[in-house]
């Protein structure tokens, strides 16, 4: 026992001095970026203008009241960009389906990363009077065993942490601060098409609330219509997958075990989460994998909830999750995954669920949106115009590039985590599963990273590699310790072959290139064109 110890201590050290040696590459790796951006950037303040368009498209934008960007959508995405863009002076029309205040079970996690985006967008107060809660971990379940992983905020302010609330009343705050400026006007419709001129967008096609048939005109069409989009075809090649839905209730009155944590319930078949919406409500999201769920209509949820999932979660929930249940306000959401394909289209622009989804299990939906509004922001900000629709699109490049670094590592945590996180009858599957928990328990440079991945925090693509490859190194060590056999080697390689097969495919569909070396993508040196 003394041995296995110290050989366990070694372990952690050695590792944890590899963890170390490449966080100092990737932060200098990083540093270059920020280096060769800035140069970028002094480019961009001394180039001209863009070229003022024809007369016919000057005309249809004096005709429309001169609105520089039209937003499709006022969720999440399409109110923080409108009020963005409207800060900056630009002249925002947003139309939006429905402007009433939503109730969905979805969107209502953000994590410290994106708090800090928001900081930066300068809509933190939209938190404020919608009893919105303090989110400073994760607390980790697994077959009665659990741990406590605290996000790393420790050189961050007092106010930095995560924040669960109820996801309509935060998007009704960000419209309200969105249409508080004079040059933002939001308008209830739905938008039907996009118009297009010489393969250049021009505008879009809508309907107003009356019903009426209606057009608004823009230089720049940004869609931002969630992921139902209806518009996202003619943009990018949408490759949606379904790999599970979440079912959700809203516990009343209950005591979450650990304050201030969203809870995850290693569970069978799939993971179970908790966290607080309010000071008196607590959201569980039940994953079922596969693209269909009972029907609640004839009571197989209600039963499916009772018999497979209560039986698996913490006993201080139990009376809570059942009378949600007797309740019946049960809804269900389809979870989807959509890596960034973008067809660059003069004129247009996708942001938000209709350009980039990833499994909502550990919610940086909105801190993926929120890091590229700023990016775009900071992009768009030398520029006076936006008339040249074609040298805009070449210009715009750049975005797609200097997103993925950040975006695609929390698009490649999610998926990975939530195979990872599924019980599996496979027992190398269950070696990985069985060793992520205990990785993760270690604590210190163990959990730290992941969870700072996780919490938007450090989303480093190289580092999510590197700890995704030690939970695996860290299961085989498990596994042939202290005397290995033949069949534990084999179900060792297996294990490794396993989470091959876990996280390189997800990397190949958002691009190994752009991820991890965006410095070799011509796009990322683009720069307005002098007139």
């Amino acid at each position: 026992m003394v041995m296995e110890t110290m050989m366990a201590t070694d372990h952690q050290y050695l590792l944890g001095g590899v963890i170390a040696s490449l966080l100092g590459f990737v932060l200098l790796y990083g540093s270059r970026l920020r280096r060769e951006k800035s140069r970028a950037s002094t480019a961009f303040r001394r180039s001209e203008s863009f070229k003022t368009t024809a007369n016919g498209a000057r005309r249809q934008q004096a005709s429309d009241g001169g609105a520089d960007v039209v937003i499709v959508g006022a969720g999440v995405a399409g109110a923080a960009l409108a009020y963005t863009l409207g800060k900056d002076g630009r002249r925002v029309r947003v139309i939006e389906r429905d402007l009433t205040e939503q109730d969905r079970i979805v969107g209502e996690l953000l994590q410290p990363g994106g708090y800090l985006k928001l900081i930066e967008l300068g809509l933190e107060d939209c938190l404020k009077e919608i009893d919105a809660q303090r989110v400073i971990g994760y607390a980790l379940y697994k077959d009665g065993r659990d741990a406590k992983l605290p996000y790393p905020l420790e050189n961050f302010s007092s106010d930095v942490a995560g924040r669960s609330f109820h996801n309509g009343r935060f998007i009704q705050r960000m419209r309200e601060k969105a249409a508080s400026l004079p040059n933002v006007t939001l308008e209830q419709g739905t938008v039907t098409s996009l118009i297009e001129e010489k393969g250049t967008v021009k505008g879009v096609q809508y309907k107003t609330k009356s019903g009426q048939e209606s057009t608004a005109y823009a230089p720049l069409t940004i869609v931002c219509d969630g992921c139902f989009s209806n518009l996202r075809r003619s943009l990018c090649n949408p490759k949606v997958d379904v790999p599970s839905c979440f079912v959700g209730l809203v516990l009343e009155n209950c005591q979450i075990p650990f304050a201030n944590h969203g809870h995850v319930i290693l569970a069978d078949p799939s993971p179970i989460l908790f966290y607080q919406i309010s000071g008196t409500e607590i959201r569980c999201l039940v994953d079922i994998p596969g693209q269909k769920v009972p029907s609640i209509s004839s009571g197989e949820m209600a039963q499916y909830l009772k018999t497979v999932v209560a039986p698996q979660i913490p006993p201080q929930l139990y009376d809570g999750f059942i009378a949600a249940i007797d309740k019946g306000n049960i809804k269900t959401m389809p979870n989807r995954s959509m890596p960034a394909a973008p067809y660059p289209t003069p004129g247009a622009l996708l942001m938000g669920d209709a350009f980039n989804m990833r499994h909502p299990l550990t919610g940086g939906g909105m801190t993926v949106a929120l890091s590229d509004i700023v990016l775009l922001r900071d992009l768009l900000r030398p520029l006076r115009d936006l008339k040249d629709a074609s040298a805009l699109c070449r210009y715009l490049e750049t975005f797609y590039t200097l997103r993925k670094p950040v975006a695609s590592t929390i698009n490649t945590l999610a998926g990975a985590l939530y195979k990872v996180f599924c019980a599996s009858p496979d027992q190398a599957r269950q070696e990985m599963r069985r060793a992520c928990f205990d990785y993760l328990s270690l604590g210190g440079v163990f959990s730290n990273g992941p969870i700072s991945l996780l919490s938007g925090l450090n989303p480093r693509p190289l580092i999510l590699v590197l700890h995704f490859f030690a939970v695996a190194i860290y299961g085989v060590g498990r596994l042939c310790l202290p005397f290995p056999s033949p069949k534990r080697v084999w179900l060792g390689a297996r294990l490794i072959s396993g989470a091959s097969g876990i996280i390189f495919p997800i990397i190949k569909a958002e691009g190994v290139r752009q991820m991890f070396f965006p410095v070799m993508v011509p796009a990322y040196y683009r720069v307005p064109p002098r007139v």
